[in-house]
């Protein structure tokens, strides 16, 4: 009866983890409201609406333009510095806000406004058009209705998603083949020329993805990376050209920006300063006429802030008056006043500046309903609130505003304090929190809170009858949830990770030299390599927020040492090969089953050179240059099906054959290694001896005849620990996508998905394999209700986790870092719990721990 009892309840608590994931993140991450409509110009005192300097736009994204690849001395943009010096350019560093990942900054760019976090989900999924634009105010519609001409686009197709039946003509690429270099960028290329030639379009968007691939794959000291910036440097040097020599395009404004920058590891998605700071420039032959030019190259800035600094929102106002068209009504960035000169006439300066803030205002308005409240117009900076602040300066620029008839006043400190007002407004506004709804927030963290306790009672027997043994894993519960509440823990997480292991493994090796389960010198032996083997793995992939990019054995070593590591990869698929060779065909005569399990492994190998050869060509030397180099006509994606469906097969024939073997069966030991084979496949090259150093580990703690508690704990702390080994982390901006399309040949929601969370969770999932190996041991000592147990333990930490992410963020929902820190940590804790946990701890490990039964 309390089998049934507890078993409900560790039921009730995995059922109650999606339906809290899912109530807290609709009150989180709320799509926040829009003004629907277009903005008109309204009637000012001080006459028209200026009259615009420039009547075509070319807007030129470069994904992941960081400002140093086209501003320092280091740059391949040779001839846009040239521009810069002569004045025909003028740069900034533009400031985008976290999270920085396309589709978020493209919104950004586009409306002015702040973009929902939520958007990162719906970065990923490419299916999505709920996050479209098609009915919200943007510089794309203000253009299109204009109706001055044709609007076309050519390279990332979010635009598309973005703005559905926008463009007059259109082709698009996707953004998520990561390996591609090359011809994501000649597709967009190629339409250049066409486009030039012609005079029927005033709007044309090009967004160039191949750096950022570049960035993804190698980092941006890849060997790939100044010759791709030459190449987006010899798009801007036609386009200029076109410019000066062409009648139609006298009149046309370039504008070169990134969406977002990368960091050192060439990621982006957080908030460090190499993934908030792209370059942003704006060319024509026009601007010789306000400026005489700025000192190109500039030298080396360790911020990444060169030039001035502007806000990516500051984009849409500076060209609707560069354009002349109304600000986009839900805007929050402020006109750039470096172009000013522009306009002759005080008044055309002053309506600038003033619809712009009269914009703003509306926007605040709707915000902050007490903006409109009278008040005093002077010492603003005495006053309580922020928002009273910003409306006593607003009454004060209202006050004093020029007068219209006057042409020769003075306007200089008027045109001061409004910039400023600008400035001050976009701070608040952006800083403002987001619409949560504390009731979905309160509602989810309850219903974690309740699978928690159910967790607990499922639990309770097994802690209770090794309370001592289970000591460890309720600490490292605690300790983790604590964490949870500073943001520098956060950032840092993997340390957490790699001391409670290593602390682990100690205890454990003291507790098996108490209990004498090995001759003693073994024993230490085993111990060692294993802690040896931990501390490596360490060093593997450098992780977090501080030391992301600095030298490791992944990106630094291996590099230096490219021999070593590929004796590494053969040495692991060696191991792998001659596990599957000696168990996987026992039916067969054992030539016959090495035969096939060679098969197999070359078609692995084979499918992992050639990917290798086009996603980090550098890596590869002597022999497996040599093979790489001689292996062309089949495409990645037939070799990763062929690879796929070879382990599908033999999986199948694994399992069918297993049934009636006789003792001892080796059957889950191979559904094991196919499983290893499938993550090597997924995993990035300079990872695959990391699985080696698994195999190692697993073969030692696997001796060491542990307990239940013990089994569960180290389980729990090796896949963490894995995880971090192999470049994770609580950033976006560590998400692995060059493995998400391996044997897919367009995009597939479900198919991306598992390929995508496979390679990242490589080191997580091969421990759920593996403690279902030490279980179906423990299992044969006589051991009963292992899984429910292993389960039972793993649910509490899962919820436990849960409920602390859940409250920290609660808690700290106007901290600072709220969407820089704790919401991708929220995002994380989704993935663990739903994808690590329920689909491959119990899910998978479910499955593995009754098959094994049925072989036993």
């Amino acid at each position: 009866m309390a089998w049934r009892a507890t078993s409900l309840f560790l039921l009730t608590a995995n059922i109650l983890i999606p339906v809290a994931i899912l109530i807290f993140a609709s009150g989180f991450f709320p799509y926040k409201p829009f003004l629907s409509g277009l903005a008109q110009y309204e009637s000012l005192e001080y006459g028209p609406p200026p009259e615009a300097p420039f009547d075509k736009v070319v807007f030129m994204v470069v994904d992941a333009l960081r400002s140093d690849f086209v501003y320092s001395e280091f740059s391949g943009f040779q001839f846009t510095q040239g521009l810069i010096k002569a004045g025909a350019a003028i740069p900034f560093t533009a400031h985008a806000t976290s999270p920085t990942i396309t589709m978020p900054r493209i919104k950004a760019i586009t409306t002015g406004s702040i973009p929902s976090f939520l958007d990162v989900i719906l970065n990923f999924a490419e299916s999505d058009t709920s996050s479209s634009l098609a009915t919200q105010d943007t510089w794309l519609a203000q253009l299109k209705a204009k109706g001055a001409g044709k609007m076309v686009m050519y390279g990332d197709d979010t635009w598309l998603k973005l703005f559905p039946n926008f463009f007059d003509r259109a082709d698009g690429t996707s953004s998520f083949f990561v390996s591609d270099f090359t011809e994501v960028d000649n597709n967009v290329t190629r339409h250049v020329p066409r486009e030039l030639g012609s005079s029927d379009w005033n709007t044309m968007v090009l967004h160039y993805l191949g750096l950022d691939h570049i960035g993804h794959k190698a980092g941006p000291r890849s060997p790939n990376m100044i010759p791709k910036q030459r190449e987006m440097d010899g798009i801007v040097n036609q386009i200029y050209d076109a410019m000066e020599t062409a009648d139609q395009f006298k009149s046309t404004l370039l504008v070169l920006c990134g969406d977002h920058g990368m960091n050192d590891a060439g990621n982006h998605g957080g908030s460090a300063p190499g993934e908030t700071s792209p370059a942003l420039v704006f060319i024509s032959p026009r601007l010789k006429s306000i400026h005489s030019g700025f000192d190109s190259p500039a030298p080396f800035e360790e911020d990444f802030q060169y030039y001035s600094t502007v806000e990516q929102s500051d984009i849409a106002p500076t060209l609707g008056a560069l354009l002349g068209f109304p600000v986009p009504q839900n805007n929050l960035g402020a006109f750039i006043p470096t172009f000013l000169p522009f306009w002759q006439s005080k008044n055309d300066k002053v309506q600038i500046l003033l619809r712009n803030a009269k914009q703003i205002v509306n926007v605040v308005t709707a915000t902050f309903p007490s903006f409109e409240a009278e008040g005093p117009s002077s010492g603003c900076n005495q006053l309580q609130t922020s928002v009273e602040e910003l409306a006593c300066e607003w009454r004060s620029i209202v006050l004093t505003l020029p007068n219209s008839n006057v042409e020769t006043e003075n306007i200089d400190e008027w045109i001061t304090a409004i910039v400023k007002w600008l400035k001050h407004s976009q701070d608040l506004m952006s800083g403002t929190a987001s619409n949560y709804d504390v009731s979905k927030l309160a509602t989810g963290q309850a219903i974690a809170a309740l699978a928690l306790f159910s967790g607990a009672i499922a639990a309770g027997p097994t802690i209770a009858a090794s309370l001592k043994t289970s000591t460890p894993f309720i600490l490292i519960t605690l300790l983790y949830g604590i964490m949870m509440f500073a943001s520098s823990y956060v950032e840092e997480e993997q340390h957490f990770w790699y001391w409670a292991t290593t602390a682990w493994l100690m205890l454990l090796w003291v507790k098996c030299h108490r209990k004498e389960k090995l001759n003693s010198r073994l024993l230490a032996l085993s111990a060692l390599v294993i802690l040896a083997i931990t501390r490596i793995a360490r060093r593997w992939n450098q992780t977090g927020q501080k030391f992301a990019g600095e030298p490791d054995i992944a990106r630094t070593f291996f590099f230096e040492h490219r021999m070593f590591f590929w004796t590494l990869v053969t040495l692991t698929y060696l191991w792998n090969l001659q596990s599957i060779t000696i168990k996987a065909f026992p039916r067969f005569p054992q030539i016959v089953a090495g035969a096939i399990a060679t098969t197999l492994a070359t078609a692995a190998v084979m499918f992992k050179l050639a990917f290798t050869h086009e996603d980090s060509p550098e890596l590869l030397t002597g022999f497996a240059k040599k093979m790489a180099d001689n292996e062309s006509g089949v495409s990645l994606v037939t070799r990763a099906r062929i690879v796929f469906i070879g382990i599908g097969i033999t999986l199948f024939y694994t399992i069918g054959s297993g049934f009636g073997h006789k003792r001892p069966n080796p059957t889950m030991r191979t559904v094991h290694d196919l499983l290893v084979l499938f993550l090597i496949t997924q995993s990035r090259a300079t990872n695959i001896p990391l699985l080696l150093l698994y195999e190692l580990q697993f073969y030692l703690l696997n001796d060491l005849s542990l307990s239940l508690t013990e089994i569960s704990t180290t389980s729990l702390l090796l896949q963490y620990t894995s995880f971090f080994c192999s470049g994770g982390s609580n950033a976006i901006s560590s998400i692995d996508l060059s493995s998400a399309y391996n044997g897919v040949s367009g995009y597939n929601v479900v198919a991306v998905g598992i390929l995508t969370f496979a390679s990242n969770w490589v080191g997580p999932i091969f421990w759920t394999s593996a403690t279902n190996l030490m279980l179906l041991k423990l299992k044969e000592r006589g051991g009963e209700r292992l899984l429910h147990q292993h389960l039972a333990l793993m649910t509490v930490f899962v919820t436990a986790s849960l409920f602390f992410v859940m409250a920290a963020c609660t808690m700290l929902r106007t901290h600072l870092f709220i969407w820089t820190v704790f919401s991708p940590k929220y995002l994380y804790s989704m993935a663990w719990s739903l994808g690590q946990h329920l689909v491959v701890n119990v899910g998978l490990g479910s499955v593995l721990f009754w098959l094994g039964s049925k072989y036993q």
